[in-house]
């Protein structure tokens, strides 16, 4: 089964691809598809984080040894060559480290885009190049096309809308577009299983991480603890001060409601975990780094229509300059919903249809023009 934009013209020359190899079944699948479409394959595991190193089991989330191992024995079996390259400086550059001075200030950011942006799509094909390597292709599930007539690269939704993972890749550009391939983005999982036994690999049946890999456990407060720890001592206790200094819980209108333990521990929209006494459940509205509060309100206080969005980045050449119509989403699980999109330059107003819930600074809002990616910003 080989997937119609892999595959080669007659008598074309193989082109060479650097395979990102997690150690999990999906990139797995995704460099046996590369090889059985003619290009010629190298693969790889980028070494992100230390998660022994961390003091976290060896056997959670991803970045574990065993992955490596998983990685290079399907490599071997598909034969072709492997190597392990350390970016562990750069992912603790790139992508802890923003997430911990993001959500030291109250803000609730989403690592997987960083790490796309930085690493996999930044470092790695910057490395595939020195390779002599055309493409970098990785397991994700999303879809890469062509418009017939400006020519122009489309990032496309999955087909498998369990599946699709277009969200965290808003923040590719027509130049990387050109160099990456997304093999598994008309397949289904079971239909990757299901290769992956016909082949024989170690990690058919290994399950998925869900997690954040230097958070396998989801405790982001402890996470940042530790992060902070390697940190030098005045930005370490600065940004350990402001995440981690208890403050008041408090109203709409300022009244004080209780203690919170720190803002590290919340995230709008949350309710569990507050011990508010209140006649009615009270939710987190909002984080207020400068006066270290945080705002508690009702449930239908979380709705807004109108959301801003900075550091945009759109796919197209050329960013609209027209409002646009078309569907967007908040967070990775939030179904895209209509409004319009106005452009100002790296920013951008969203104005909703009808009312979203608990729209989250730090996350990043996506915009889609059907199956089609547009862009996206992260939410102010």
């Amino acid at each position: 089964m080989i997937p119609k934009d892999l595959a080669l013209p007659e008598n074309a020359r193989p082109a060479r691809a650097l395979i990102a190899m997690s150690g999990g079944v999906d990139s797995s699948v995704a460099a046996h598809l590369v090889r059985e479409a003619g290009l010629d394959p190298i693969g790889c595991t980028m070494r992100l984080f230390d998660n022994e190193a961390a003091g976290i089991e060896s056997e959670s989330g991803c970045c574990a040894l065993s992955d490596v191992e998983d990685a290079r024995q399907v490599a071997q079996k598909i034969g072709i060559p492997f190597y392990v390259f350390n970016y562990q400086d750069a992912f603790h550059t790139q992508v802890i480290d923003r997430f911990a001075q993001s959500y030291c200030c109250g803000k609730t950011p989403n690592p997987c885009i960083a790490c796309n942006k930085y690493l996999k799509f930044g470092a790695l094909l910057q490395r595939a190049f020195e390779l002599g390597c055309e493409y970098v292709a990785t397991g994700h599930y999303a879809r890469i096309d062509r418009d017939p007539e400006s020519g122009e690269f489309l990032l496309k939704k999955a087909l498998d809308p369990q599946k699709d993972q277009s969200y965290v890749l808003y923040d590719l550009t027509q130049e990387t577009l050109a160099h990456v391939l997304f093999p598994l983005g008309g397949m289904k999982k079971e239909e990757v299983r299901a290769l992956a036994r016909e082949c024989g690999f170690i990690n058919a049946k290994k399950r998925e991480s869900q997690d954040i890999c230097f958070a396998p456990d989801g405790d982001y407060a402890a996470a940042i603890r530790r992060h902070l720890a390697t940190l030098k001592p005045d930005l370490r206790n600065a940004l350990s001060a402001q995440a981690f200094t208890p403050g008041d819980f408090v109203d709409a209108d300022g009244r004080v409601l209780g203690c919170h333990r720190g803002l590290a521990h919340y995230t709008v929209g949350q309710r569990k975990g507050l011990g508010i006494s209140s006649p009615y459940p009270l939710y987190v509205q909002r984080l207020d780094a400068q006066k270290n509060t945080v705002v508690l309100g009702k449930d239908e206080d979380l709705y807004a229509k109108e959301v801003f969005v900075q550091n945009v980045n759109w796919i197209a050449q050329y960013p609209p300059e027209a409002p646009v119509r078309c569907k967007a989403k908040i967070r990775y699980r939030h179904t895209e919903q209509p409004c319009t999109v106005v452009r100002n330059d790296t920013r951008a107003q969203i104005v909703f249809d009808e009312p979203q819930r608990a729209p989250t600074p730090g996350q990043s809002a996506v915009f889609y023009d059907g199956e089609i990616v547009l862009g996206g910003g992260i939410i102010e």
